[in-house]
């Protein structure tokens, strides 16, 4: 039985973004039934020459390139911005992440596509923003999560500042926000009639969220350090070895979890510590004990003793860990070409709902004007043609012939 139309169906993105924090934003409203029509430089983007490979083609590209239909535009020429402007006039949004004096140097401005349909929305997520000093500046995830103060705050106390495993969270948060603001545009759009733009840093997201820094420096001129893997606002909170040479997070967020937490460890005496801002200062004690506690445990026995006794813990997982824990699988599935061949897992649905579900569609190694349709395997190309149709019908034909992925 075919899925019901999700719930941004007949919502048609211009994707003209490039790397990771736009185009995420278009991939996570795609999951929701939007159409995406992604737009390459004749040089590909980036995002197909970052590892990890199988052959020539990247898997990083597979996830962020997924539920697309692609064509080529070379915007440093006018023939390709103005083929840009065309199809924007039958999208409701277009993705931008290039610095402001690009756009505007192409007439690709905010104002450019509002002449060429009235209640367009445009996402610009840069860098820095649109306005300010460092408007035009280059950036990347890495600068961002610097900038914001996230990466002052990461790391040991007596050692160097430390950036996140994972070398785009700050692109990531970012497409989140930015799928959220299309969103509220899309809904004051409904109600107003009026174009709409979304004006984002790529820093902004992040420093919203650790705002409690500013917030802090600003009553007494506290500057929150690095505290390792403890947390600055909760003690006991953090990571503990165990017997086999793993780790656990235990977070004692609150007064009965501290209480269930000190029991179970057998520390009775440790709650004499009776507030949060008390067990702070004593912090050094109080998890050295929860360490030498969890030190006799296995990390999956420890994981099920706490379970039972109420007190919040999780393992440390690598991937080879997350694929396999019933819990993910229960909630959510990964997606796969039909074909199943090695290295097409690439992404996770939305959790199963019952129902408006997402589906996934493969992205194709190559990119470019095709004059013919190209599939990465037999059955994704079916069920992309009787989803969506042939790409061409929906703009100008004499102006490319792009088919889908």
């Amino acid at each position: 039985m075919p899925s019901a139309p999700g719930p941004l169906a007949g919502v048609r993105i211009l994707d003209a973004a490039s790397l990771l924090a736009a185009p995420t934003a278009a991939t996570l409203l795609s999951e929701y039934g939007a159409e995406i029509i992604k737009v390459e430089q004749p040089s590909g983007d980036t995002m197909r020459r970052y590892p990890p490979f199988r052959g020539d083609t990247s898997l990083l590209w597979k996830v962020v390139a997924r539920n697309r239909r692609s064509i080529t535009l070379d915007l440093r020429q006018p023939e390709g911005r103005e083929v840009l402007k065309q199809l924007a006039k039958s999208c409701d949004v277009v993705v931008l992440n290039y610095r402001p004096e690009t756009l505007a140097k192409w007439s690709l401005d905010f104002e450019d596509f509002v002449a060429v349909r009235s209640d367009i929305i445009v996402l610009q997520l840069t860098a820095f923003g649109r306005t300010g000093p460092y408007a035009n500046r280059p950036g990347f995830a890495r600068v961002a999560e610097a900038f914001a103060g996230l990466t002052f705050r990461t790391g040991f106390p007596d050692s160097m500042p430390s950036q996140a495993g994972y070398p785009m969270l700050g692109d990531g948060v970012a497409g989140l926000y930015g799928a959220f603001a299309v969103m509220l545009a899309l809904r004051q759009r409904e109600r107003t009639g009026d174009p709409q733009l979304i004006d984002l840093g790529l820093y902004e997201p992040i420093l919203r969220i650790i705002e409690d820094q500013v917030a802090a420096y600003d009553e007494d001129g506290t500057i929150m350090e690095r505290v390792g893997n403890s947390s600055p606002l909760i003690c006991p909170n953090g990571m503990f070895p165990t017997r086999d040479n793993r780790f656990i997070c235990i977070p004692a967020s609150t007064e009965a979890l501290w209480h269930r937490l000190a029991g179970l460890m057998g520390r009775e005496d440790l709650l004499v510590y009776d507030s949060n801002r008390v067990r702070i200062e004593h912090r050094e004690e109080i998890e050295g004990a929860v360490a030498a506690w969890t030190s006799t445990h296995d990390l999956v026995e420890l994981v099920d003793i706490c379970a039972e006794a109420g007190v919040a813990s999780g393992p440390v997982y690598s991937s080879a860990e997350i694929v396999r824990d019933p819990q993910i699988a229960a909630r959510a599935r990964s997606s796969r070409c039909p074909t199943r061949r090695p290295g097409d897992l690439f992404g996770w649905h939305r959790p199963r709902d019952g129902s408006q579900a997402s589906r996934a569609r493969c992205a194709r190694p190559g990119h470019g004007l095709a004059s013919t349709p190209t599939r990465c395997c037999p059955s994704c190309w079916a069920t992309r043609q009787s989803e969506s149709g042939s790409f061409a019908t929906t703009v100008p034909s004499d102006n490319w012939k792009g088919k889908f992925f």
